[in-house]
């Protein structure tokens, strides 16, 4: 076992029974495709196990912590806190990026960094964790590393929401009036369009987006909005 996983063992707090299981999280298929022969199978089957437990965890600690909130916005939390991104973020901070087995095109194309293969090798983490130690382990371990303060956060700063909705009820409550989008620009051939749209408050420009679609643009607008608005 690589001394790179005693580490994180140590970091977690977690032993590992199964070393071969540990070592298994951090098999990416694209390593398979050059060593046919590897002893171990990708961490694809972990990392479907990791997710079902996350969703479960995140759905009983919602219930338990939030229960005045309804099931609409325990979904719109979910979905918010357990996004790839967030996941990736803490696989980072576990430095699990370090440890993945990546085929050396995917390791040339920046693969230790990639927010999708360390978002997958954190949920396999977690379906390591709930074979090897049971289900309490899991939970406690997401609640440690993924929830901390994110969770009631997200929650008090009504974060799961959209840019949009989360502008719209800022304006609302400050001025009783709704935000206003305006498309500026429409470039590129049918299939290929970009839109740019402006967000204002009265006259005043709150801040553009740009997307694929002018729902996005309109998305990415409030979010620069917001981001003006919280500095």
């Amino acid at each position: 076992m690589s001394h790179n996983l005693s580490l994180l063992e140590k970091s977690i707090g977690i032993d590992f029974k199964d070393k071969k299981l540990l070592e298994n999280i951090f098999i990416h298929r694209s390593y398979l495709n050059e060593h046919k022969t590897f002893y171990l199978p990708s961490n694809e089957k972990l990392e479907f196990l990791g997710d079902s437990v996350l969703s479960l965890v995140t759905s009983i600690y919602l219930y338990k912590h939030f229960p005045e909130l309804n099931e609409g916005i325990y979904t719109d939390v979910k979905a918010s806190v357990v996004r790839t991104e967030s996941l990736a973020e803490v696989a980072k901070r576990l430095h699990l990026g370090q440890m993945v087995y990546l085929s050396k095109g995917e390791e040339q194309n920046s693969g230790k960094n990639n927010k999708n293969i360390l978002a997958d090798c954190f949920e396999s983490l977690i379906g390591g964790i709930f074979i090897d130690h049971g289900f309490d382990s899991a939970y406690a371990f997401i609640e440690k590393w993924l929830f901390h303060e994110k969770l009631s956060y997200i929650v008090r700063n009504k974060l799961y929401l959209s840019p949009k909705s989360r502008l719209q009820e800022y304006l609302q409550a400050k001025y009783r009036v709704l935000p206003i989008y305006t498309l500026l620009k429409e470039i590129g051939p049918e299939h290929k369009k970009s839109f740019t749209v402006a967000v204002f408050h009265d006259k005043d420009c709150l801040g553009e987006g740009l997307g694929n679609s002018k729902k996005e643009a309109e998305e990415a607008a409030a979010k620069n909005a917001l981001e003006k608005i919280t500095d």
